[in-house]
């Protein structure tokens, strides 16, 4: 791939993170501090700040990583107030998102990956991207989220229906979208968010809630 086209793949891939920051900070307007820290196991291991902390801390790997050319998401701060408190996990998120528009100078540099084979802290270093990781952290994101949509429900926290799904899904949607209103049929249209397709063009990806089920 040549520099050119793989910066404009980096920016396409930033975009889509910024998305999911995005979809993710909806959780953190609604939800309150009590059904945040609300353990859902006799040892509260798994609450929404957890999970919430546990995005965070993969993109803030990410950003410590990218400037020394080695990144390792083993080495995370877990930062207690970041799973306690969703105003303090809004924040950093809105820090994260201004971070990665930052990124794109590292397009084309070689990085590496810490990877732990064992626990006693023996780890692998593998050759990897920019842009591979922002593909990983865009998937590993939306998992979360996807779990984050389950576990809010009971606690009567109000999320978009398209929360969790991943920006594929969504451009997927958007075509069948305008394969049915080609074919003249009538679609209930909801907007995301913008996605800058490298061009300078931005992409609205869209929803459309009823027919499509949440792959």
């Amino acid at each position: 791939m040549e520099e050119t086209d793989l910066s404009a793949c980096v920016d396409i891939l930033v975009e889509e993170s910024r998305c999911s920051l995005h979809q993710l900070e909806s959780l953190l307007v609604a939800v309150s501090p009590i059904a945040y820290r609300h353990g859902f196991d006799a040892e509260a291991r798994q609450t929404l700040g957890r999970h919430v902390r546990h995005i965070l801390d993969h993109y803030q790997a990410l950003l410590n990583g990218v400037g020394v050319a080695c990144i390792d998401y083993e080495a995370r701060v877990r930062e207690p107030d970041l799973e306690q408190d969703p105003a303090v996990a809004r924040e950093r998120l809105g820090q994260i998102r201004e971070g990665l528009t930052r990124l794109g100078e590292y397009a084309t540099a070689s990085l590496q990956v810490r990877y732990p084979v064992d626990g006693e802290g023996t780890s692998l270093s593998l050759t990897t991207s920019l842009a591979r990781e922002l593909a990983f952290l865009t998937s590993h994101t939306v998992h979360h989220m996807a779990l984050l949509q389950v576990l809010a429900r009971p606690l009567g926290v109000r999320l978009p229906a398209d929360f969790g799904v991943h920006p594929s899904t969504l451009r997927h949607w958007r075509r069948q979208a305008r394969e049915m209103e080609d074919a003249g049929c009538l679609v209930d249209h909801r907007l995301s968010c913008r996605v800058d397709d490298g061009g300078g063009h931005g992409n609205i990806l869209e929803s459309s809630h009823g027919p499509f089920p949440y792959l």
